[in-house]
């Protein structure tokens, strides 16, 4: 590659069109993921080897336009005004190509070196859409290559196409007539445009329409030289005129224009088959009893029902196995140490502390594998889209956007990309009551303590009280939402558009690569933070030399013993759950593992210590406790930089309350009716 020019290449793509697929298709495992410099959106960046040459492959975030409403759009539009990559891979769904060339005329507009990927074209086709993709490439002026990235297809030509624009000649651009009026506008501006930046003149007529538009990011990087003072003097001046002669806004007319080229386009270059026309498609089929306003919530709830039934029966032998496995470790180490006549405190650091702490947590990988399996099959089969749609009647009613859902059902997995995922809500009020409440969804990390104890104390029904958890961080998450609209916020929501993808039957390769990821992700925590969170434990426990271990006179168990009158009323107020609980807030995995640690015992010798110290009901208090306490630290963190200090310390402070005013209700009330 010596000598070779890197070439620099930028995807970008509606949300849905496909864009993840390709970008894994193109870049396989050279994957590199960050955040763009600045702000909390993710930055995904891989590369390939095409004759020689490095190509990076710079994935954008998922949006419809090039606008400057969501965080999503600004960074996109961001990157290619600031870094003008070699070229844009235009991601375009074929079956809907109309509204997907929006994006790809913005592009154009903006001067980039666009290659159009039309994928998906296989469900085009099922649908009776037939595009000609000679007659398109004409008309845009760009190179059209046909792909269905989930199979591969089309994918070495794409990588080929790509490779040799560097050498092909620059691109005619794309020139929409927006009419006489705003076209004098366009043209009236463009002069002061150059004048104050002359090395932008290629994005002259761009910038001009986005003024015209009132694009609050092009309108606050005027500046107040003399040259920017001139653009604001002549652009008042038109806004002012085509205010006067036009019936729309300004905004809604460009608009209007540009998709009536797009019409214009699209009808010129598909063709569609009658005989298919006439048939109702699948998704159509499906989509009428999923999006059904009385079955869809239902479906839904019978959905998630059956993913925690599923987590149990097939997770429960697994997990079985692996905690035998733990056994045998803990004991073949207790029994070499003996033979070498290791110090009593090394075996206990290794088998109470180290293995009965991460041990404890590590059993559950089966069943976390198995959840992710399921999030990952209904997220790219197209299902999760109808089911925000489905609750969007529902988010109103309690003070939510529709698009709220989408990061509420990422935090099943995970709170910390799921409150990053409010980014793609526009309204300011819509994102912070979203991320507020999102750690009252239950995340992986909380499964581990729902399967021990449920397990215990609910073996014949562990499933349903296990998706009982999932449904009341559910229904809480929308009750403060609507109380915290109402101390907070008084403006209504927007109502929800949102693009439905046709249903996919996603790869094996797919959902093994998420599961793959998810899982690492569980046991990378466990050989890190949990370990050294046990050795803490232990430490704490074994201290001052010469006290039994983890007993009251320990340091940790002073500490717990300051802690644990708290937790009495709710009905577990032992030094040794107070610590757990606390431990708890480094990551929720923590809690199990520190009980582990604690007692030197896996979630078979934990069973029998829960049994001594809980009771059904109090064990039910405990996990709604570990569901709405305190989000973990990374939890916080996130909240902190997608909002600020204020909001961050509001969700410690209302989560610690509630959590812990459920937990005595529930066991309170429980035992004046049982």
């Amino acid at each position: 590659m010596t000598g070779k020019r890197a070439i620099t290449v930028a995807l970008a793509g509606n949300p849905n069109s496909g864009k993840t697929s390709l970008y894994n298709a193109l870049t396989g495992a050279r994957q590199s993921v960050g955040n763009w410099p600045g702000v909390t959106v993710e930055k995904k960046e891989g590369r390939f080897i095409y004759q020689g040459h490095e190509v990076t492959v710079v994935d954008l975030p998922g949006t419809y336009a090039l606008d400057a409403y969501t965080l999503d759009e600004r960074v996109a539009r961001e990157y290619l005004v600031a870094e003008k990559p070699d070229a844009v891979v235009a991601v375009v769904d074929a079956s809907n190509l109309e509204r997907n060339l929006y994006l790809v005329a913005q592009l154009l507009e903006l001067g980039a070196t666009v290659v159009v990927a039309l994928n998906m074209v296989d469900i085009a086709q099922s649908r009776g859409i037939e595009i000609d993709t000679a007659q398109l490439e004409k008309v845009l002026g760009v190179k059209v290559v046909t792909t269905v990235a989930s199979m591969g297809v089309g994918i070495e030509t794409l990588k080929r196409v790509v490779h040799d624009i560097q050498r092909a000649p620059p691109p005619p651009g794309l020139t929409i007539s927006y009419g006489r009026d705003i076209e004098a506008g366009i043209e009236q501006l463009v002069g002061p445009i150059v004048a104050a930046w002359p090395g932008r003149s290629s994005q002259a007529r761009w910038l001009a329409l986005k003024l015209l538009e009132g694009d609050p990011e092009a309108v606050a990087r005027l500046g107040d030289d003399e040259q920017a003072a001139r653009v604001r003097e002549t652009l008042a001046v038109v806004r002012a005129r085509l205010e006067r002669r036009l019936d729309l806004d300004i905004e809604t007319a460009v608009v209007e224009r540009r998709y009536g080229f797009l019409n214009g386009v699209a009808h010129e270059c598909t063709r569609h088959r009658a005989d298919l026309l006439r048939r109702i498609s699948l998704t159509d089929r499906i989509d009428s009893v999923v999006t059904n306003r009385w079955v869809g919530i239902p479906i839904f709830l019978l959905l998630m029902w059956g993913t925690f039934q599923l987590v149990f029966r097939v997770g429960a032998p697994l997990s079985g196995l692996i905690e035998r496995l733990f056994g045998w470790l803990g004991s073949v180490i207790s029994s070499g140490l003996a033979l070498v006549q290791a110090p009593a405190w090394l075996a206990s650091l290794l088998v109470e502390g180290i293995i009965g702490g991460v041990g404890s947590v590590l059993v559950f990988v089966p069943n976390i594998v198995i959840l992710f399996a399921v999030i990952a099959l209904l997220e790219e089969s197209g299902y999760m889209a109808r089911a925000a749609f489905v609750m969007d009647r529902f988010m109103h009613l309690l003070g939510l956007h529709g698009k709220s859902f989408i990061p509420m059902i990422i935090g099943f997995g995970c709170n910390v990309p799921a409150i990053m995922a409010t980014r793609t809500l526009e309204s300011r009020k819509d994102r912070i009551l979203t991320v507020l409440v999102n750690p009252l969804m239950s995340c992986s990390a909380r499964l581990p303590i729902y399967i021990l104890f449920a397990g215990v104390f609910f073996s014949r029904h562990r499933g349903l009280v296990v998706f009982s958890l999932y449904l009341l961080g559910m229904v809480l998450a929308v009750l403060v939402a609507r109380l915290f609209k109402w101390v907070f916020f008084k403006s209504e929501s927007a109502p929800l558009i949102m693009e439905m993808p046709p249903y996919h039957l996603p790869t094996l390769r797919s959902i093994l690569v998420h599961m793959w990821e998810r899982a690492w992700l569980f046991v990378r925590k466990a050989g890190t933070i949990i370990a050294l969170t046990s050795v803490v434990i232990w430490l704490l426990a074994s201290l001052p030399w010469g006290v039994e271990y983890a007993s009251e006179a320990s340091v940790i168990g002073r500490l717990g013993s300051l802690l644990a009158p708290l937790l009495r009323p709710a009905g577990f107020g032992y030094w040794w759950v107070a610590v757990s609980l606390a431990a708890g807030v480094v990551a929720k995995e923590i809690v199990i593992g520190t009980m582990g640690a604690i007692h030197g015992a896996g979630p078979g010798g934990l069973a029998d210590v829960l049994r001594q110290s809980f009771t059904p009901l109090s064990a039910y208090a405990f996990m709604v406790m570990s569901l709405v306490y305190i989000p973990c630290v990374a939890t916080i963190a996130a909240i902190r930089r997608e909002t600020n200090w204020k909001w961050a310390l509001l969700s410690v402070g209302y989560t610690l309350a509630l959590g812990w005013l459920l937990a005595v209700v529930i066991f309170q009330v429980g035992s004046l009716v049982t």
